[in-house]
């Protein structure tokens, strides 16, 4: 590969023209370099930026991710909690069901007791009245 340019006659490369006869670089030379720095900053700063971006970009897939995994796990609860509720619902109907059989129950011994006691009462000897 060829360099573009003219060539010196002695084969040597020819001296870029910010440079001085001692090779010592110039002015021209230090704006140049300071440029293509501003330049190579810029786009460091542009690759950072976008790594960034890109890397927000996981954490944000990421809590989309496990905010749809909480959200199932509150369907989930939800359903047990309505399951729940209509468990106790029965039971407490239930439950009620039975204390007032329990209630009809003992209030037909009582009366039960009631109707012996009297019973009793009756076949027990009285007295006959003087006349």
């Amino acid at each position: 590969m060829s360099v573009p340019g003219p060539s010196s006659p002695d084969g040597a490369l020819p001296r870029p023209p910010y440079c001085l006869e001692a090779g010592e670089p110039t002015a021209a030379f230090f704006k140049i370099f300071r440029q293509n720095q501003v330049v190579l900053l810029d786009t460091l700063e542009q690759e950072i930026s976008k790594f960034k971006e890109c890397h927000s970009m996981l954490d944000i897939n990421a809590l989309f991710a496990e905010a749809k995994h909480y959200h199932a796990k509150l369907v989930n609860i939800r359903k047990e909690m309505l399951m729940l509720h209509e468990k106790t619902s029965k039971l407490k109907k239930r439950a009620l069901k039975l204390q007032q059989k329990r209630q009809k129950e003992e209030l037909e011994r009582e009366q039960q007791r009631e109707k012996e006691f009297e019973r009793e009462k009756q076949l027990t000897a009285r007295p006959a009245k003087r006349t």
